[in-house]
């Protein structure tokens, strides 16, 4: 009689998958009764110092074997798996770690560079407050979250945590300086960051990130030719190097050299492991391709950009959960429940909320841009913050309920005044960001997709001016196509995702609308371009604040948009990407259906 094959873990540790993340928890043995196993761990970790790699890893995998709950066994294999490429065992094992050592520092820090490394930023942001919490006086803990924050978009608290480097470690390290140039310089702040940058490549000249990092600076602040010099500082010392290639293309892109631009991507794939481009660089190829009419070969680059992005990052559209989170939105927010829900009060002594909605990609920072313009309002370009609300409500109502549930508890006499504790977080946040300034009376939230929760908005900012800038469908899915982005749960992952969450989004929009009373406008992108001053006299009126000719002229705004237009807002305006959709129709068949009813009821056609 034959025996079963043993099943081992798909994530290839080595171990058997009732061993490894087939696991039960609750079945371990305690303890003491492995003991007996501590001279093998101490012996597996000797010989993995000493360069006895699979002396170390039968040493751990017999004692795994028997007690797959070591931390120091776990630890061995881990590093012997990173070591291997084997990047899926590694953060299997690496996660068993701090589940079971959570004050372990050591292996917390590693874990959350390790998800920053792959992608996973807010899990890695959870991962790098605990490290904070387990050694709040430790460099490198506070040098990792600045890192992870810069990249989550959030740069002003980023800063806080870089500075605190500079003061634990009482030293400026080269790394650090240019790591915060990066950071002031994704705050709008370039002279600071190119002083940093200057400060340095002077200590450390041979760093080939910190090159980029200053040449990117220069481009995205308009200084090409210190750009260009920059770039070609770095190819005396690396002269096929792939970021360098792509900074030359996005520069040389900036400077209308279109067709040298695609030269330099063409010399990029020539150079790389079978011929071809990255996602990111498959989309700048895409972009510069659809620049010079060559639109059937951007569809193609735009298209396996985003499959190659799928393929690499693992990231997909979270359908369920997007349906589960706004089939509960829509059922909450009701007209019979929101007569009886409180507003919160309005504040007169702070700024206030401008929300700027809209899909990505549909004209939001072109909208910002504008406003900023204007003397009485600054720009607070993509909160975080209603996000952070729906998650932080629960604690701070005291309710066992999540989002939008957890509202009902403001039936309760000692939650009254919930809302107003809600509001006065996300306004004592943008306080702490430093986006304000003393004669500031507005700013600006475009977070992407902040219309999704339009009703929780209106709850806590029942007067705020709610400016949903709106585009043609099929226009905003070309835009999706060639960037990437995270928002609406990965929908851009693809194009029929990226459909099905709009439709999804606009769908909720409307059922808001319908159900209670706001402080809303929708303005096409298309008459922003065709009609500006008309439509910036109409937003300004809307808002309450008097005409300004500034606001025409929105491309001598100084400001860094922090997003994938901020090039384009440094333009005067042009209307070359009003309805480009057309280059792309035959391409774009799949999702025509789904987004027919949404472009008629819009007044648009496809044609």
């Amino acid at each position: 009689m034959s025996q079963p094959a043993i099943q081992m873990c798909l994530c290839g540790s080595g171990l058997r998958a009732a061993r490894c993340c087939g696991m039960n928890p609750a079945a371990m043995p305690p303890p003491e009764s492995s003991r007996h196993l501590v001279p093998l761990v101490e012996r597996a970790v000797t010989a993995h110092r000493q360069g006895a790699i699979e002396t170390a890893e039968r040493l751990c995998l017999d004692v795994l074997e028997l007690a797959p709950d070591r931390p120091g066994a776990l630890t061995v294999l881990y590093q012997i798996r990173k070591d291997q490429g084997n990047h899926t065992a590694a953060e299997a094992l690496l996660r068993r770690v701090v589940a079971l050592d959570p004050n372990n520092f050591a292996a917390t820090n590693e874990f959350a560079l390790l998800l920053l490394a792959k992608g996973a930023i807010q899990e890695a942001e959870a991962q790098a407050r605990n490290a904070i919490r387990i050694a709040p006086q430790n460099p490198q803990a506070h040098n990792l979250m600045g890192m992870i924050l810069t990249e989550a978009q959030r740069p002003q608290v980023g800063e806080y945590h870089y500075r605190k480097v500079l003061e634990l470690s009482g030293a400026r390290d080269p790394i650090l300086l240019a790591n915060l140039a990066w950071n002031l310089k994704n705050q709008g702040r370039m002279e600071e960051g190119r002083e940093l940058y200057k400060e340095s490549v002077a200590a450390a000249p041979d760093i080939r990130q910190t090159l980029l990092g200053w040449a990117r600076l220069e481009e995205a602040d308009r200084k090409f030719d210190a750009a260009a010099e920059l770039l070609d500082r770095m190819e005396k010392q690396w002269p096929n190097d792939p970021g360098l290639l792509l900074s030359r293309a996005v520069l040389l892109g900036r400077m209308k050299r279109t067709d040298e631009a695609l030269t330099v991507l063409d010399q990029m794939a020539g150079q790389s492991t079978g011929g071809c481009l990255g996602p990111n660089e498959l989309a700048e190829k895409g972009r510069m391709l659809d620049q010079v009419g060559r639109y059937d070969d951007a569809f193609a680059a735009f298209s396996e950009g985003k499959r190659l992005a799928r393929e690499l990052s693992g990231h997909h559209y979270l359908d369920g959960a997007a349906e589960n989170l706004i089939t509960r939105l829509g059922g909450f927010f009701t007209a019979g429940r929101l007569q009886t829900l409180p507003r919160a009060s309005v504040r007169t002594d702070v700024a206030q909320p401008i929300f700027v909605l809209g899909f990505p990609r549909s004209g939001t920072t072109l909208m910002e841009q504008t406003l900023s313009a204007h003397p009485r309002i600054v720009a607070g370009d993509e909160l975080p913050l209603i996000n952070d609300l729906t998650g932080l409500m629960p604690r701070m109502l005291n309710s066992p309920l999540g989002y939008p549930e957890a509202l009902a508890e403001l039936w309760m006499g000692d939650q009254r005044e919930g809302l107003d504790n809600l509001r006065d977080y996300y306004l004592q946040k943008v306080a702490q960001m430093g986006i304000l300034t003393p004669l500031a009376a507005w700013f600006t939230d475009k977070m992407p997709l902040n219309e999704t929760h339009l009703g929780l908005i209106a709850l806590l900012f029942p007067e705020a001016p709610l400016i949903h800038v709106i585009r043609h469908p099929l226009d905003i899915m070309v835009s999706a196509l060639s960037n990437h982005f995270t928002h609406g749960m990965f929908c851009a992952s693809a194009l029929e995702t990226a459909a099905t969450h709009y439709v999804r989004v606009m769908n909720l929009v409307q059922k808001y609308r319908s159900e209670m009373a706001l402080r809303y406008l929708p303005i096409r992108y298309e008459d922003m371009v065709t009609d500006q001053e008309n439509t910036v006299r109409s937003v300004l009126d809307f808002v309450g604040e008097p005409f300004n000719p500034k606001c025409l002229r929105f491309h001598e705004n100084q400001r860094y948009a922090r997003t994938a237009s901020y090039a384009q807002v440094t333009e005067r305006l042009y209307d070359r990407s009003r309805f480009r959709y057309r280059h792309y129709l035959k391409h774009l068949q799949p999702v025509i259906p789904i987004l027919r009813p949404h472009i008629e009821r819009l007044g648009y056609t496809v044609d």
